[in-house]
C-alpha cells in the first residue's frame, strides 16, 4: 500500500525581496502506482512567471503518468522490456503537456506592461515566451514491480530500496554541459533529461527535492543520512508531517535561504517489514559520521 506527502517552503531570500515561492510539489498514490514530483522555477528575471511554470510542470507530470497507466496491464508488461523507449516517451509527453499548459495560460493572461517594464524592448523581444515559465523538474514513479525517475535541471532524487541504504540513482546535477541551465523551457528539453530504472529491488521509499534542500547540508553523506532518518519516521505520518514542515522551514530560513520542496512516496507494508533494518542503518550512519569526524580531526592534528 503506497502512501506519501509533499510540501514547499518559501526561502528567506524570497521573503526579504517580496518574491513568491517559485517551487511546486505534489504526490499521488494509487493502488497500482505512486508519483512524487517537485519543480523549481528559475530565479533570473527573464523567467518572471517561473512560479506558474513549476506548477504546470508538476501538473503535466501527474497527468502524463496517469495517462500511461490508463492501460495498466499493457503498460506494466511493456515497461520492463522497453523501459528506455517508454521513459523517453514519458519525458516527451511531459514536455508537450507542460507547453500546452504554458500556452493556455499565456493566451488567457497576456504579458502585462508591468512585467515588460523590467526589460528594454529589444531585451523583451529576444525572450522566447516559454522562457517566462522556465523551471526544473524531478520525478519519481513507483509501480508494483519497478521504480523509475526522470529529471531535468538541478535537484535530487533519493531512493531507499529493500537493502535499507539511501542512494541517489541520478547524480546531483548543478548544470547542463557548457553551463547551460537544463530547463523545461529549452527548445531541446526532451534531450536534456536524465533518468533511471530499477526492477530488481523493491522500493521502500523515494524522495524528490529541489536544490535548496541539498545545498543546506554540509556533505552528501549528511544529505543521505537525513533521508534514512526521515524514512524511519514515516510510519507515524501525521506526526512526521509536522516535524518535516518545521525542519524544511528552518532550512529555508537558516540554510541557503532558498525555496525548498520535498515530495515522498513509500510502500507502507514494506516499511513495516523493514523497520528494524532502517533503524539499524540509522545507527550505522551515526557511527560512520563519527568515524569521518575523527578521521578529519586526526588529519588536522597531523598537518599542524
Amino acid at each position: 500500500m503506497f502512501n506519501g506527502f509533499s510540501h514547499s517552503v518559501k526561502g528567506a531570500s524570497h521573503e526579504k525581496t517580496g518574491l513568491v515561492c517559485q517551487d511546486s510539489s505534489a504526490y499521488k498514490v494509487c493502488e497500482d502506482y505512486a508519483v512524487c514530483v517537485v519543480a523549481d522555477g528559475h530565479g533570473s528575471k527573464k523567467h518572471f512567471r517561473s512560479n506558474m511554470g513549476s506548477k504546470f510542470a508538476v501538473e503535466a507530470t501527474i497527468s502524463t503518468i496517469d495517462r500511461f497507466y490508463t492501460e495498466k496491464e499493457k503498460f506494466e508488461e511493456s515497461l520492463p522490456k522497453n523501459y528506455k523507449k517508454i521513459i523517453k516517451n514519458i519525458q516527451k509527453q511531459i514536455i508537450i503537456d507542460w507547453n500546452d499548459l504554458v500556452n493556455a495560460h499565456l493566451e488567457a493572461n497576456p504579458v502585462t506592461e508591468e512585467e515588460k517594464s523590467k526589460f528594454t524592448e529589444e531585451e523583451f523581444d529576444a525572450i522566447p515566451p516559454e522562457s517566462y515559465y522556465g523551471t526544473t523538474l524531478i520525478v519519481g514513479v513507483a509501480g508494483k514491480n519497478f521504480t523509475f525517475g526522470v529529471q531535468i535541471g538541478d535537484g535530487t532524487l533519493v531512493a531507499l530500496f529493500d537493502d535499507g541504504k539511501a542512494v541517489m540513482p541520478m547524480e546531483y546535477n548543478e548544470a547542463a554541459p557548457a553551463n547551460v541551465t537544463a530547463s523545461m523551457c529549452n527548445s531541446n528539453a526532451a534531450g536534456m533529461f536524465s533518468g533511471f530504472y530499477r526492477d530488481k529491488q523493491k522500493l521502500i521509499a523515494m524522495f524528490t527535492s529541489t536544490d535548496g534542500l541539498y545545498t543546506s547540508f554540509g556533505s552528501e553523506f549528511d544529505f543521505l543520512d537525513y533521508h534514512t532518518i526521515i524514512t524511519s519516521q514515516l510510519l507515524d505520518l501525521e506526526n512526521f508531517k509536522k516535524i518535516i514542515v518545521n525542519n524544511l522551514t528552518k532550512r529555508a530560513h537558516f540554510g541557503t535561504e532558498d525555496d525548498i520542496s520535498l515530495s515522498c512516496i513509500f510502500d507502507n507494508d514494506l516499511l513495516v517489514e523493514k523497520r528494524a533494518l532502517i533503524e539499524a542503518e540509522v545507527q550505522a550512519n551515526k557511527q560512520r559520521a563519527a568515524d569521518r569526524k575523527a578521521e578529519r580531526l586526526k588529519k588536522h592534528v597531523e598537518t599542524e
